[in-house]
């Protein structure tokens, strides 16, 4: 399995940015640390939302990465 996020503005774009993360993890865990680590960093270069993709397929998401939203 290759868990990846999907990065979003707020109405769903999809985020395809050269300076933007791309990363790929072996497990959910794996993947739900990064962002747990990252989120700042990505909503400050403009990210409003993530979803979590499972070898391509929504697992969850989008989730806001903005605070008490």
């Amino acid at each position: 399995m290759t868990w990846t996020w999907q990065l979003e503005k707020e109405d769903g774009t999809v985020l395809t940015s050269r300076g933007l993360p791309k990363e790929s993890f072996g497990s959910q865990g794996d993947a739900e640390s990064w962002i747990g680590e990252n989120w700042r960093t990505l909503l400050e270069a403009g990210v409003d939302q993530v979803s979590l993709l499972d070898e391509g397929r929504v697992e969850y998401g989008p989730m806001s990465l903005h605070p008490g939203t």
